[in-house]
């Protein structure tokens, strides 16, 4: 039997504007941003509907892709959709546990506004990027690695066609010619630090007392951990696999590969962009991907709902 899964994206997703629409035309995502809005020590309104560059702000563009996302997913599941499957990518996992029931909204509010601050701080304390290889493979890109001095890992891998590195910049600035003597296309990401590496793990060491703070819940729907790549079963574990997902490779195409092989042929991806539909069709063409950004992805889900 087909099944759905809810997929929901990370940081990099983040615009101008994000979910305006549905928040101005539903009044139970409205209600779900207030609420999100009245935990913040900012406006979450002015942040993502006006020009500024807090938005890029790893303190501020996590805790508001996640309102944004749990906000698009409440009109979701009030036109009776249901998942079968739960992931997200990188902060997206915190989307997953909400909806998953595992972790209330007030809860993940507070967490992922502290994950975003003390991700920041790590990353203005250690000087890291990251930088995005097409189309090449683990091995080649081992081989550069060993050809630099200084600090590199694979942080991401998102599909067989795209993998994302961190580490220290200056060993990523030496990188670059020999990926590119390599005919190994690379692209220098515009993040503020070396996320899913080593050089967050001040920011996972600051996180554990806050998630050993929490009370997990029973979890209505699975979700799958990024740091296994598999479904989460125990959830004594949860905890600990967030506080290594800040400072260890996301395994995205794992992920997406497991909930097909559990029989997950509908991918519905809830919040900003629609990258994680571009990856999900590198990994199987096949598959049917929704991305509910706006009015006209919820349009295009209650069309295919209906013919379904």
């Amino acid at each position: 039997m087909s099944k759905i899964a809810f997929i929901f994206p990370g940081q990099g997703a983040q615009h101008v504007g994000m979910g305006q629409e549905i928040i101005t035309n539903y009044v139970e995502s409205k209600k779900v941003f207030d609420q999100a809005n009245d935990l913040l020590d900012f406006d979450l309104y002015e942040l993502c509907n006006t020009e500024n560059t807090k938005i890029n702000d790893t303190a501020y563009t996590q805790v508001a892709l996640l309102s944004v996302s749990i906000a698009t997913l409440k009109v979701i599941e009030d036109m009776g959709v249901k998942a079968d499957y739960l992931a997200g990518l990188s902060l997206g996992e915190y989307s997953a546990l909400v909806a998953s029931g595992l972790l209330s909204f007030d809860e993940a509010i507070d967490i992922v506004r502290k994950r975003g601050q003390y991700m920041q701080e790590a990353a203005l304390d250690t000087d890291g990027g990251m930088a995005a290889i097409i189309g090449s493979n683990q091995e080649a890109i081992l081989e550069v690695f060993n050809q630099v001095e200084g600090y590199l890992t694979i942080a991401n891998y998102n599909s067989s066609k795209q993998i994302v590195i961190a580490g220290e910049k200056d060993a990523l600035n030496k990188s670059y010619p020999l990926f590119e003597a390599a005919r190994i296309k690379v692209i220098p990401l515009n993040v503020s630090g070396a996320f899913h590496s080593e050089l967050m793990a001040g920011a996972a060491d600051k996180l554990r007392p806050r998630l050993d703070s929490v009370m997990f819940n029973k979890y209505i729907t699975p979700y799958l951990s990024n740091v296994t790549g598999k479904v989460v079963t125990d959830t004594s574990q949860i905890k600990n696999l967030l506080i290594t997902q800040v400072k260890s490779p996301v395994l995205w195409e794992n992920n997406v590969q497991k909930m097909i092989a559990l029989g997950v042929d509908t991918f519905i991806e809830i919040g900003p962009g629609n990258t994680l539909a571009g990856l999900i069709k590198k990994i199987d063409r096949k598959k049917k991907v929704i991305s509910v950004n706006g009015l006209d992805g919820l349009e295009e889900l209650k069309t295919f709902m209906e013919v379904k």
